[in-house]
């Protein structure tokens, strides 16, 4: 019997990337890597008032190439056994449709509208939505809505983008005839059907983001919507009631698509899903393992089987779910909302000269310059890593905040800020660098004890992503704020590697999820262990910290 093969394709924040896999072993036969060109540039999009935006052909062209790409060189034969495709995609990341499913943004009158374009995850321009409906899940008198969303529900979600949108751009709202997640659009193009009606939407999207469950008979009900906005009137109707695992097939992959991207006439479609949840998927998660995705963001993951699930509803995350990561069992999704973000942000700040100082010596030719910015660009985290490694652990230590972003869990709240206390003429760039990296630490560590403290075991940690991956520096300071190991991910490319898995199912060659798993895995490649000395110490400085958060919430906002 030939050997299947199956594609995933992992859209992310910057890129997106597809991987050729055997289903027989994990191996990665192809893959390829696109940044988005638009988003490059900083097109449609505000940093200063939160907006972030993306426009569907920077999708479009990123899927066409990198499948197309990850081809290249493969033998006919590993073609010609490609049974599946899966994507996954950042979320909640939803578009206005027109009533074929056709993004505004792909339409001449809305070209550069930003409000047109996918309103990517980390868009925090709804907060004051988020608030009303808050509000009113918890006394309009019918049901709350936000129970299976950890009672909180948040700017980075549907429903508040999309009220948000049609409060302040009166010609999106007269044209969009529904709303789709980037998650559940790709696999619908692929189709060759994006009818807004006939698409199968995620399961892991509706139930975190939208506020989907069977209990409600799928989205909040009409009048709960209409109390909210009567904009809002008719959009239940033109969005969906059932919602889709991920080892389920939305449908074959269309004459143009095979076409375009080079591929055999038969291969199925997958149900999409977040990132996160199928990157868990391809870490390994098994039931009660935490799966932390450490990137730009961090979302944190557990399963329960289903049996020992109960009726327990967990405070101040980012959802329960059933089947939402791995068919069958409850998903629970947690996470910060910025991790790698920040060092990305003090990086930015320190390299101020570089870009504006520097770059107007007349008396540095072009290329010097360039090559100056890169080469500091590139190293200033690594040697900033290496030098706060190298600082004893002082008595009287910086404290800081990683509400840089807002906080996501627990307890959404994205008007929060950042803070940096305990400054002094000695605090050097390193040294605030190390109180960052403990910040986020301490994020991570309130989001475990959240989960504990409401009877929901932690029994190991595994890491995946981009700084799971680069930086053992912050790894190791994890690990000991945690107080617990932290196993990484082999797989340089897990989310991709988790749609895979998920295609391989659906497409019938593997039986479920964890025979997928067991049969695709990459494994672990390292385990970073607490020290004990330091984790005592780490235990007295986030007292500090939730000290100073308590601050911070309570007075300043």
């Amino acid at each position: 019997m030939r050997e299947k093969y199956v594609i995933g394709i992992d859209y992310g924040t910057d890129s997106v990337r597809s991987v050729v896999v055997n289903t027989a072993n994990g191996n990665i036969a192809g893959s390829s890597v696109f940044d988005y060109p638009r988003w490059k540039q900083g097109l449609f999009c505000d940093p200063a008032a939160n907006q972030f935006r993306q426009h569907p052909l920077d999708y479009i062209e990123g899927l066409e190439v990198t499948v197309r790409n990850a081809l290249k060189g493969l033998s006919p034969d590993i073609v010609s056994n490609i049974a599946g495709i899966t994507v996954d995609t950042t979320g909640s990341t939803p578009v206005a449709v027109d009533r074929e499913g056709v993004p505004l943004s792909m339409k001449p009158e809305f070209v550069n509208d930003p409000d047109a374009m996918f309103v990517l995850w980390k868009d925090h321009t709804a907060v004051r939505e988020a608030a009303e409906i808050n509000d009113l899940a918890k006394n309009w008198g019918g049901k709350d809505f936000t129970m299976y969303e950890g009672g909180i529900y948040s700017s980075e979600w549907f429903w508040a983008k999309i009220l948000h949108i049609i409060r302040n751009n009166g010609k999106v709202r007269e044209n969009a005839w529904s709303w789709v997640e980037h998650c559940d659009w790709i696999p619908a193009l692929l189709t060759g059907d994006t009818d807004p009606l006939k698409i199968r939407r995620s399961r892991c999207a509706a139930g975190h983001k939208a506020m989907w469950h069977e209990e409600f008979n799928g989205l909040p009900d009409s009048e709960f919507l209409m109390k909210l906005d009567p904009a809002l009137a008719g959009l239940r109707e033109r969005l969906f009631s059932e919602t889709y695992t991920c080892d389920v097939e939305v449908g074959i992959l269309s004459k143009e698509w095979a076409e375009r991207l080079g591929l055999p006439a038969g291969v199925k479609v997958g149900a999409g899903a977040f990132d996160a949840h199928l990157g868990a998927i391809g870490g390994e998660i098994k039931p009660y393992q935490l799966v932390k995705v450490m990137g730009t963001s961090t979302c944190d993951m557990i399963v329960v089987p289903g049996e020992e699930a109960g009726n327990k509803l967990v405070a101040g995350i980012c959802g329960q779910v059933d089947g939402s990561i791995i068919p069958g069992m409850l998903g629970l999704e947690a996470g910060q909302s910025a991790f790698g973000d920040i060092y990305a942000w003090f990086s930015k700040l320190l390299l101020w000269p570089v870009d504006e100082i520097i770059s107007g010596y007349d008396w540095i030719d072009e290329n010097l310059k360039e090559r100056i910015k890169t080469e500091t660009a590139d190293r200033i985290i690594s040697e900033l890593s290496k030098k706060a490694e190298s600082l004893d652990d002082e008595e009287t230590t910086l404290v800081a905040l990683d509400w840089l972003n807002g906080r996501r869990t627990p307890d959404a709240n994205q008007e929060l800020k950042g803070a940096i206390t305990g400054l002094s003429l000695g605090s050097d760039a390193p040294r605030i660098f190390k109180a960052l990296v403990e910040a986020t630490a301490f994020g991570s560590k309130m989001i475990n004890d959240r989960f504990i403290s409401e009877g929901v075991r932690i029994d190991g940690v595994i890491a995946i992503g981009g700084v799971a991956k680069k930086n053992p520096y912050v790894m190791q300071i994890v690990a000991d704020v945690l107080n617990m190991p932290i196993r990484v991910a082999s797989s340089d490319q897990t989310c991709a590697l988790g749609s895979a898995m998920a295609a391989s199912v659906m497409a019938g060659v593997h039986e479920n999820i964890p025979e997928a798993q067991k049969a695709m895995g990459g494994g672990f490649e390292k385990e970073y262990r607490p020290d004990p000395v330091r984790a005592k110490k780490y235990q007295a400085l986030f007292e500090k910290y939730t000290k100073l958060g308590s601050f911070i919430e309570n007075e300043m906002i």
